[in-house]
């Protein structure tokens, strides 16, 4: 065969899969997280929901809208971040995960401490807030030395490696402002509220969320597409400039030169935000599989929102005169960009995992596509983006009944999800001839 024979799929989707079947973990553990995450975003609407008086202008406090924005953080966002890292890592990082007993663990405190935190928020109950903070603080640490350990003994893929270790370093900051915040509500500050707020947003959302979402989309956009991986030095410039966004938004959250700085973060990170999206177009753009169903649609769309997250950054710093504009900010940002990115990979990874292991049985293998249900991912996807806009709409006019209409399109769109789900489990339980037999187009 000539030395110039084509490579594009072995340079990402091959690579990325030769071996992996040894180091993916058994259905159980990353799908747990999947379907707590798909749960806690059915919770989240209904939150925002009860939150609906005070979600166009929200500003910070104990409600229900806090309990909405923290089911969807760290419910939806995180839980599925969780899930995500402790199957694809190992992969990417050729080396297997170890014990299964600390990812069930793991499990085990997380979940429930969400749902207490969010309880209290809702019910203004500090001592709940505080119980599910510890659990959910406790379970955090355990997935940081787990993602840590990982990372250390890692060999290849660089980019997702370098993202990793800043998501890890973000992820150490959010612990530490979060304990603050909580702190702070039960009577015995350490942090000034407005720093530890800073640094809270700052690195959450785009220090261990975004830098995650970015960095798995190296793996996951060339896999699906059938692409070469992504240059690696214009990869890791992306990554260098995220990251410096990153300390001068931390440097800022402390006061000292604050507008500007700011505003140098912002600028970083739209340069390193172009030459990401730059990338994953050129995958999406020269990959053996060009059509990739509605929820690489969704993933198109999160990554708009995220250039309009960073203009809404940059308007809230320059004080544009519109009362609801930090509550904008944190519309595209937590629900435009991140869970709409979120949720479209979610639809695209859940069948895909489940195809990988050995159906009950003797027939012939599962495929992604005779393990998915379009008709509810249909409905979710346009409920989905009917909220989105019925918030921004909401938030624009000051409207508490517009709020909660998009809560219950929202609601329902994250019910249907939810069908998907259990759709999928079903047919992951039968014989592979039977889910063969009613084959449905990938979402």
């Amino acid at each position: 065969m000539s030395a110039k024979a084509p490579k594009r799929p072995a340079a990402a989707g091959g690579a990325f899969l030769a071996g992996a079947a040894s180091r993916l973990l058994p259905p159980s553990v990353p799908l747990r997280f999947f379907g707590a995450a798909i749960v806690f975003h059915a919770l989240g609407w209904l939150a925002l929901l009860a939150g609906s008086p005070t979600l166009p202008r929200f500003a910070g406090g104990l409600g229900w809208t806090l309990a909405g924005l923290h089911l969807m953080t760290l419910g939806v966002l995180v839980m599925t971040a969780i899930g995500a890292s402790l199957q694809l890592l190992p992969v990417a990082t050729r080396q297997p995960l170890g014990s299964f007993r600390w990812p069930a663990l793991l499990w085990w405190l997380y979940t429930p401490g969400v749902a207490v935190v969010a309880l209290g928020m809702g019910l203004g109950a500090v001592a709940a807030l505080a119980a599910g903070g510890a659990a959910v603080l406790t379970a955090l640490v355990i997935y940081a030395i787990l993602l840590a350990r990982n990372l250390r003994g890692a060999r290849g893929m660089p980019v997702v490696l370098a993202h990793g270790w800043t998501a890890l370093a973000s992820l150490v900051l959010v612990l530490a402002s979060a304990a603050a915040l909580v702190l702070a509500y039960a009577g015995l500050p350490t942090l000034g509220r407005t720093e530890a707020l800073a640094l809270h947003v700052a690195f959450a959302a785009f220090g261990f969320m975004g830098m995650l979402a970015l960095g798995f989309s190296y793996i996951l956009v060339p896999m699906f597409a059938l692409a070469r991986a992504p240059n690696e030095r214009r990869a890791l410039t992306s990554c260098a400039l995220a990251a410096l966004g990153l300390v001068l938004a931390g440097v800022a959250a402390f006061g000292a030169a604050a507008p500007a700085l700011r505003i140098l973060a912002i600028l970083s990170a739209a340069v390193a935000v172009g030459l990401h999206l730059q990338l994953m177009r050129t995958a999406l753009k020269t990959g053996m599989r060009r059509e990739l169903g509605r929820s690489f649609r969704l993933v198109r769309i999160g990554w708009a929102l995220l250039a309009v997250t960073l203009a809404a950054a940059l308007a809230l710093v320059l004080d544009a005169p519109f009362d609801g504009m930090a509550t904008l900010f944190g519309l595209v940002l937590i629900g435009g960009w991140l869970l709409t990115f979120a949720l479209g990979i979610l639809q695209r990874v859940m069948p895909f995992l489940a195809s990988m292991h050995k159906p009950p049985g003797k027939g012939p293998p599962r495929t992604p596509s005779s393990l998915t249900d379009d008709r509810p991912l249909a409905v979710h996807f346009w409920c989905h983006l009917a909220a989105l806009a019925l918030l921004a709409v909401a938030i624009a006019a000051d409207s508490a009944w517009l709020a909660a209409l998009a809560a219950l399109v929202g609601a329902a769109g994250a019910v249907a999800f939810l069908v998907f789900f259990v759709i999928l489990l079903r047919r992951m339980r039968r014989p592979a001839q039977a889910a063969h037999a009613r084959n449905a187009p990938v979402a």
